[in-house]
């Protein structure tokens, strides 16, 4: 994804805030963020149609409930919202950056006035716009497909909200942390799509989670998909499927707040730590 630098407009107070100024700046980035996402077919299908194909595929195929009264089709769209915004923001940041790094478009972003904050404003930012707009063609697709109902009182529309939060900053936060490990950009997609359906398969996305082997589901109940995908099944399931979730602790809706924070958390921390604007061996 090649990236345009951004200098404050013509014109504007020199004496203006640093925050608002960065502010202003990377709201600037989003916008092209987005337009580049747009312009890039590949992008766009893997990182906002690709869950709307699955929905439609799983959806179509598999028939029956999971439980009574809740069709394997409403917990699939459940996963996919989750699975959302493990697509936008850790794969797209995860596989985009080191991109832009080996194009050297953040070595000449960072040799630009733009503050170096805009530039994690807009990509974060972007992420965002785009998870939204999944959201709403899921959420669309699955009350065709399966008569998924939307979050029907003032409860579920702030859980949906606090864990979509949680959710995105987790997954944006780890994709940066890896786009700063992975040294070369011709192998980040190999390495991160993998993880990413992998998890899906750990996590109960595209199984129920209770009729996993035990030893699996250990391994997803480490990774924050696990706990966003318990989180939109919160949402968007009926309350008694509580009861299938395993141990029967039903919607663990702390557990999901702190591991969704850790894991932003120690996100952070490595990518704080290990970020670099441009590749050390072509610079």
């Amino acid at each position: 994804m090649t990236s345009m630098s951004l200098t404050p407009a013509a014109g504007a107070p020199s004496v203006a805030p640093r925050w608002r100024r960065t502010a202003a700046i990377g709201a600037s980035r989003v916008a092209i963020e987005l337009k580049e996402l747009v312009r890039s077919p590949t992008a766009l299908m893997f990182t906002v149609l690709f869950p709307l194909i699955l929905l439609l595929i799983f959806g179509s195929v598999f028939n029956g409930d999971v439980a009574p009264g809740v069709t394997f089709t409403e917990y699939f769209a459940a996963g996919m919202i989750a699975s959302g915004a493990f697509y936008s923001g850790f794969q797209n940041l995860a596989i985009a950056v080191p991109l832009e790094r080996d194009s050297r478009s953040l070595k000449r972003l960072r040799g630009t006035p733009m503050p170096p904050a805009a530039y994690f404003v807009g990509k974060v930012g972007s992420v965002i716009v785009v998870y939204v707009v999944q959201v709403a063609l899921l959420m669309g697709l699955g009350s065709l497909l399966a008569d998924l109902h939307p979050p029907s009182s003032a409860g579920q529309w702030l859980t949906l909200l606090w864990v979509s939060l949680l959710g995105l900053s987790a997954t944006s936060l780890c994709g940066l942390a890896l786009s700063s490990v992975l040294r070369r950009s011709e192998g980040a997609a190999a390495i991160v799509s993998p993880i990413v359906v992998v998890l899906q398969f750990v996590s109960g996305v595209f199984f129920q989670y209770d009729k996993l082997p035990a030893w699996m589901r250990d391994v997803g109940s480490v990774f924050p998909l696990r706990w966003l995908a318990l989180g939109m099944r919160s949402v968007f399931l009926p309350s008694r499927f509580a009861r299938y979730e395993p141990g029967g602790h039903g919607w663990q809706h702390g557990t999901i707040a702190v591991v969704l924070a850790a894991w932003a958390i120690a996100g952070f921390v490595v990518a704080a730590r290990r970020f670099k604007w441009f590749n050390e061996e072509r610079a």
